[in-house]
């Protein structure tokens, strides 16, 4: 008496070639896109981009006291859930005149122990750009700011100058803040 089940194996072989026939293909390998992201800001009317590394938050201006012996684009110090953060107006400081604009925001800058903000006209929002966008030589960047440009993108015919929060922290004209 000959056994006529099919064997596990031959059972196994039939459901994978059905499988296979009913199966959808893989999808196709694309070419991974490295992408950049910053914070856009307004700065004397124009606008930039901080990368998102060294923006540590992003807020209203809180109520400041006035530090006594600084110079004039030094707002004064606001306590930040018990932390004290020196306020700067940077246009005060690049442009020699004080920011007026209404819809003022604090950029909070965070290197290490290093710990300040600066008032810039307004926050744009986040912006994400791809590698290949990327501008070596940026056009038309003001001599106040240059020393903190590196790059930019080109999107859609608009160019984003990348502003290094962690370049102007570092600059001695930041850091010298006493009359």
């Amino acid at each position: 008496m000959s056994d006529t089940r099919p064997q596990p194996y031959e059972i196994l072989c039939e459901l994978d070639a059905a499988c296979r026939e009913h199966a959808f293909e893989l999808p196709k390998i694309e070419e991974v896109v490295t992408s950049w992201s910053g914070v856009a800001f307004k700065l004397n009317g124009k606008k930039y981009v901080a990368p998102l590394s060294e923006v540590a938050e992003i807020m209203d201006v809180p109520g400041l006291t006035r530090i006594p012996g600084a110079k004039k684009w030094v707002r004064g110090v606001a306590n930040v859930r018990g932390t004290l953060l020196p306020v700067m107006d940077l246009q005060g400081l690049l442009y020699k005149k004080p920011n007026r604009s209404r819809k003022q925001r604090l950029l909070v800058i965070q290197n290490g122990d290093f710990l300040s903000s600066i008032v810039v006209d307004d926050v744009i929002g986040l912006q994400h750009f791809e590698d290949i966008d990327r501008l070596e030589d940026v056009p038309e960047v003001d001599e106040a700011v240059k020393p903190y440009v590196n790059d930019g993108f080109n999107r859609e015919d608009q160019v984003w100058t990348v502003f290094s929060l962690f370049a102007l922290a570092e600059d001695s004209a930041f850091l010298q803040v006493a009359l």
